[in-house]
């Protein structure tokens, strides 16, 4: 018996690290936003790389600034991205899942460079 409770309790120290990981249910997946702007950084790192892109406020002038979460670069390298592929002051076009409460964010799902390459976090399905 002591034996099964000392496997038990070793399951789930094991398990922990994996309850750290966060939810996605502030992401609203039902809805795109697309984002035309300006990239302000451009984060290559894990476990997520991330954008933040200026973008023109609706109204009253100035820019909003949209913090967009994205996949490792391992994903990223798969799917032809380098950590150089945005620098600040490219202009771009991101389609993301927004936040659902409003906040200026979201989960990535495209960009289309100023060339107009579009680029995702996966890479194309070879024929």
């Amino acid at each position: 018996m002591k034996r099964i409770a000392l496997v038990v309790v070793a399951a789930f120290a094991l398990a922990t690290p994996a309850l750290a990981h966060h939810s996605a249910a502030g992401i609203d997946r039902t809805k795109t936003v697309t984002l035309v702007g300006t990239v302000k950084e451009f984060g290559w790192r894990n476990p997520h790389s991330y954008m933040e892109i200026d973008v023109p406020a609706e109204t009253g002038g100035g820019t909003v600034t949209w913090k967009v979460e994205m996949t490792s670069p391992a994903f990223l390298i798969r799917a032809g991205w380098k950590a150089t592929t945005l620098k600040p002051g490219d202009k771009v076009t991101v389609k993301v899942f927004p936040l659902r409460d409003g906040d200026p964010g979201g989960l990535f799902q495209s960009v289309t460079l100023a060339s107009g390459e579009i680029l995702t976090e996966r890479a194309a399905a070879r024929p």
